[in-house]
């Protein structure tokens, strides 16, 4: 039987947010892509937001990616930056930040996956499952610069 607290198995990308509302759908649309490609070689979980209950699934991985949509005017339209682990913990009964899954997969399991963050700039809010034209070339430019730059980083260090 597989232990799960030690057990790791290569990239994690978590794409976080609704595809039912418009452009909060971008990290599921983003994972899609990733699970789409040739690329098999990176699992794809899809998660409406974080709970404590994904401290264990993190902690199974060397790597992890978590994908969601902004607000904010990012100027290439996304941004990927390191994802460190979060000082403390505040508790809350459901969402939970990147930074606080990693602090508690260090502070339950010991664990510290290298962690990035990919944030996505999305204009539109509303119900539908479409994204705007905006958050479209955003996800694109995103997908193009993951095809030529990540995959071959995690590639190479997977």
């Amino acid at each position: 039987m597989k232990n799960l607290r030690t057990e790791k198995a290569g990239t994690l990308l978590v794409g976080i947010g609704n595809s039912g509302r418009k452009d909060d759908g971008l990290g599921w649309k983003f994972a899609g892509l990733v699970s789409e490609s040739a690329n098999s070689f990176i699992d794809c979980e899809y998660r409406y937001q974080l709970q404590v209950e994904d401290v264990l699934m993190t902690c199974r991985y060397d790597k992890i990616i978590f994908v969601d949509a902004t607000h904010e005017v990012l100027e290439d339209g996304y941004e990927l930056k390191p994802c460190r682990v979060a000082p403390h913990y505040y508790y809350s009964s459901h969402m939970q930040s990147p930074e606080t899954i990693l602090y508690l997969a260090k502070e339950l399991y010991n664990k510290e996956p290298d962690a990035f963050t990919l944030a996505i700039t999305g204009k539109q809010w509303g119900l539908g499952t479409s994204l705007s034209p905006e958050a479209e070339r955003n996800l694109q430019k995103a997908w193009s610069f993951f095809e030529k730059e990540l995959f071959q980083h995690v590639r190479i260090t997977a």
